[in-house]
């Protein structure tokens, strides 16, 4: 059984990460910090008790439900509120504050600010073209690649096959490569 500070220790160590699947999923900077924040407190309640092993996987199957959730009464309140007005919320400035505080920490290691500036370029034009991906390809590339989940664990959090991982996984990194290939970034 874990301790109170092992599961906050593991809460901590996926927050940001957690943010950035959950925006990338809702476009929704408000949304994306409630479902992080849903997806900790369901595992905190009804997982804490099991082995710190398994949380991983059961918080990233947890927040996948979640923000499934979240797009179904999107689409059932996108149905009312289309019949009655057409609003759209336009509050997107491309600002990142957790994009910006990590490369702000990053910056004592770089060597200086033509390499910070070209991290930065890189690290946008990539995080545009992750949120063009289609959702499951998305999905599966950040369980793998950023979480750091296997094949096995990210097929049981995205609840599919081993199989449709490796193919989501080897479509993301495919277009992920021409796409960054097309902007003049090549794999030296």
């Amino acid at each position: 059984m874990a301790s109170d500070k092992e599961l906050s220790d593991f809460l901590q160590a996926v927050e940001k990460r957690a943010f950035k699947r959950a925006h990338y999923a809702t476009q929704d900077v408000d949304a994306a910090l409630d479902l992080v924040q849903e997806a900790m407190i369901r595992l905190s309640e009804k997982y804490a008790p099991r082995d710190a092993s398994e949380w991983p996987m059961l918080f990233q199957r947890i927040l996948g439900n979640a923000i499934l959730d979240w797009h179904r009464r999107q689409r059932v309140r996108s149905a009312w509120v289309s019949n009655l007005s057409d609003f759209s919320s336009g509050d997107d400035d491309g600002f990142d504050l957790l994009d910006t505080l990590e490369l702000q920490a990053a910056s004592a290691f770089l060597e200086g600010t033509d390499r910070q500036l070209e991290r930065a370029q890189t690290l946008d034009m990539l995080e545009t073209e992750i949120q063009k991906l289609p959702e499951r390809q998305r999905e599966a590339f950040l369980l793998r690649y950023w979480e750091g989940l296997d094949v096995a664990e990210t097929a049981a959090a995205m609840g599919c096959s081993e199989g449709s991982v490796k193919t989501h996984c080897s479509r993301a990194t495919h277009t992920l490569a021409r796409a960054l290939k097309a902007r003049g970034y090549e794999h030296g």
